[in-house]
């Protein structure tokens, strides 16, 4: 069986009850770090029998073809990765692809989460959200990602690094606009833990003053506001149902969902979606 071992991103008294007992009876234990790994069993007090190997971005393609050998030959492989739920922008998406395709049996141990508890304290709309992971380190091709999302009305969720994250806040204010409510959370759960809340312009003026982000960084921007009715054209309204169906909605139930954000009746939201398109 493959364990996806959610470990704590900051306090250790966060970790499940299951951890320690499922770290001292793995067969194999594929940690991203190995170092912290250990720290991490001294800390639970657990003896590791295990044999333990790393898994990380750069040998993730060819640790995983080991490690299906173990998960054949019956073994049991734990995966843990340095903070969070293995594969959420961590090693992990490889093993757990090739361990379903082979029917495989694959479970998860839940932890604590930066996108979750960064979003439960933001003071952001949390019903609907998206996670993103980390922007693009590339100017051009960070404000082109920002230019997409500059109009989904979910809040937003992202990772970024403290040396980036003044250049991202402003990317971001520009995208998003100056007056966009954003969070920035960071050393989550940990004894520096720190939540500044207000505008995206303010944000990336407070993270470019001085030496102020340090530690883990987790970004919550609120989604984009409705537009008014008679603001959207026939092609807004296509253009917003489209978008909803990536999400995975049915073209039904996309309508339906535009029609509810946007107050505008679902036979109009219809015609829209089915209006024929202009050739260019």
């Amino acid at each position: 069986m493959l364990i996806l071992a959610g470990t704590p991103i900051g306090t250790v008294a966060d970790a499940s009850g299951r951890l320690a007992p499922a770290l001292a009876e793995a067969d194999v234990v594929a940690a991203e770090d190995t170092r912290r790994f250990r720290r991490l069993a001294a800390d639970l007090g657990v003896e590791v029998t295990a044999r333990v190997v790393s898994y990380f971005e750069g040998n993730e393609e060819q640790r995983t073809a080991e490690l299906m050998e173990d998960l054949r030959a019956g073994r049991t492989v734990v995966l843990v990765t340095d903070a969070g739920m293995p594969s959420v922008s961590d090693p992990g998406y490889r093993i757990v692809a090739a361990a379903v395709a082979e029917d495989l049996p694959v479970t998860a141990i839940p932890g604590p989460s930066a996108v979750l508890t960064a979003l439960a304290v933001s003071g952001l709309p949390v019903d609907r959200f998206c996670f993103e992971g980390f922007p693009p380190r590339k100017a051009g091709e960070r404000a082109r990602v920002f230019g997409t999302l500059a109009t989904d009305p979910r809040t937003m969720v992202f990772f970024e690094s403290p040396h980036r994250t003044a250049a991202t806040l402003s990317a971001m204010a520009d995208a998003f606009g100056p007056d966009r409510r954003a969070a920035v959370c960071r050393e989550l759960t940990k004894t520096y833990e720190e939540v500044m809340r207000g505008p995206l312009s303010e944000l990336a003026q407070w993270a470019g003053d001085g030496d102020r982000v340090r530690g883990e960084i987790t970004i919550v921007v609120s989604g984009a506001e409705p537009a008014a009715p008679e603001d959207l054209a026939e092609s807004d309204l296509a253009a917003l149902v489209e978008q909803t169906r990536a999400e995975g909605l049915s073209t039904k139930d996309a309508i339906a969902d535009v029609a509810r954000r946007t107050g505008i009746s679902r036979k109009v939201v219809y015609a829209a979606a089915h209006a024929p398109k202009e050739s260019t």
